[in-house]
């Protein structure tokens, strides 16, 4: 019998917010553009929003054994061992990072990685949690679930 290796897949968090403020970006500069004609600008432009938008539908977060990857579409941007995770929380630092989404969650590494710290955010987040839980039991977590007016379809504002 073979040794399969079982893969979780999940897709990041598509932020409505987040989009909005690009589209309201998008429109400001392109508003000049509409007015001085400048059309080659503005191919370049929608080129670009495309491939915003394309690269948003393509964050994958991957656990495969023991290790966590982090996917463009098929291009690998990232991974690291389940075992060097150190911490878990909420977070919604607005640096750029692979989340399509401004509700984060930040995991912090020991001390053997390059970087202190990823910024991702899983549509099934608590279920991503479980998951990452069950091969490295030591992470601390701490992603408090608030309920309020301001907290609808899991967003928070």
């Amino acid at each position: 019998m073979e040794n399969q290796k079982v893969e979780k897949v999940f897709r990041s968090r598509i932020s409505v917010l987040l989009i909005v403020i690009i589209l309201a970006a998008f429109i400001k500069v392109s508003i000049p553009m509409f007015q001085y004609k400048m059309y080659d600008s503005l191919y370049t432009l929608g080129g670009i929003l495309v491939c915003v938008i394309f690269i948003f539908g393509g964050m994958r977060y991957i656990i495969s054994g023991d290790k966590l990857y982090v996917k463009m579409w098929f291009i690998p941007t990232g991974s690291v061992n389940i075992a060097d995770i150190v911490s878990i929380k909420r977070t919604y630092n607005p640096l750029s990072s692979a989340a399509a989404s401004l509700k984060r969650l930040c995991i912090r590494f020991n001390n053997n990685v390059l970087s202190p710290f990823w910024l991702i955010s899983p549509n099934r987040e608590q279920e991503f949690v479980e998951e990452l839980k069950t091969i490295n039991p030591n992470i601390q977590v701490n992603i408090p679930n608030h309920k309020g007016i301001w907290r609808f379809w899991d967003w928070d504002i």
